[in-house]
């Protein structure tokens, strides 16, 4: 279990999917938007920024449209949830993921802060980070380097971390022993570990299992899968949630599987949910 404050944080958000086996509740108390502040622009980038701002570049990896099944197939899967049903065809165009999880290194060095609530890890992937900070997180990013990055859709994280055109039909992202390919309660000792330290999947993206929970950009709806469109699908229309995927260093096994999903409300932070970055 997590220490007391974790705990604490945590009630007074939302109780993950992944610890539910029964409906997320519609109801509850109302988060409040938190409105993201304009970027400033730095004309004169320091030294180990610009290498930071290129590492980002040179990491992000092509991952080739394509079709797959989103989703949990029952009929082979007993531990699907109904969240992740029904299983579905779905088309992607290419696109670009990021190799790693944005790391403390990486947030440091474009917004400024330090919001982990873990000891200071340069290379551990950056969490206690809201759907809202890591917009402008992206924000400050794509004005230093005038590109455009952006979240991935659900669609797009669970096709990369199968493995795109590639994939091995894997449990998990790189493989079916998640001992090898990522952090979860029964290997992290409640901690995040530094990024890549696990066995990459069949595309060379780290970490998509396991570490931290890493917000995508859609909208969460538990039954959107049975009305979302075949082709590029941008998840539901606004909700009160925002979905995130992969599990963490917090996660049971099972929440871990690629089609497993998760919500939290846009404005929640807790310290085993970071994300990834990816774009056109």
């Amino acid at each position: 279990m997590k220490n007391l404050f974790t705990a604490v944080i945590t009630l007074l958000f939302v109780v993950p999917l992944c610890a539910q086996t029964t409906a997320p509740s519609s109801g509850g108390r109302e988060k409040k938007a938190t409105a993201i502040p304009p970027a400033t622009t730095n004309s004169t980038l320091s030294t180990s920024q610009s290498e930071i701002l290129e590492a980002i570049e040179n990491r992000m990896i092509r991952v080739e449209g394509g079709e797959f099944t989103m989703g949990c197939p029952a009929e082979t899967d007993s531990t699907c949830y109904y969240w992740e049903k029904p299983a579905h065809k779905v088309k992607l165009s290419t696109f670009y993921m990021a190799k790693y999880a944005v790391t403390q290194k990486e947030w440091q060095a474009i917004v400024g802060d330090k919001p982990w609530f873990s000891k200071d890890c340069a290379e551990c992937p950056v969490e206690n980070v809201s759907w809202y900070d890591a917009q402008i997180f992206i924000s400050k990013l794509n004005q230093l380097t005038g590109k455009f990055y952006r979240l991935p859709t659900e669609a797009e994280w669970e096709y990369a971390a199968r493995g795109g055109n590639k994939s091995k039909n894997y449990k998990f992202a790189g493989g079916n022993n998640l001992n090898l390919v990522g952090w979860y309660e029964g290997n992290s000792n409640k901690v995040s570990h530094p990024v890549g330290a696990k066995l990459p999947n069949e595309l060379g993206l780290y970490d998509m299992s396991g570490n931290v929970w890493q917000w995508c950009s859609d909208w969460f709806d538990d039954k959107y899968y049975s009305t979302s469109p075949a082709e590029n699908p941008q998840g539901p229309g606004r909700d009160s949630y925002r979905a995130c995927r992969g599990g963490s260093w917090w996660s049971e096994e099972k929440d871990c599987r690629l089609s497993n999903r998760d919500r939290y409300p846009p404005d929640a932070r807790d310290d085993d949910v970071g994300f990834r970055i990816a774009k056109d």
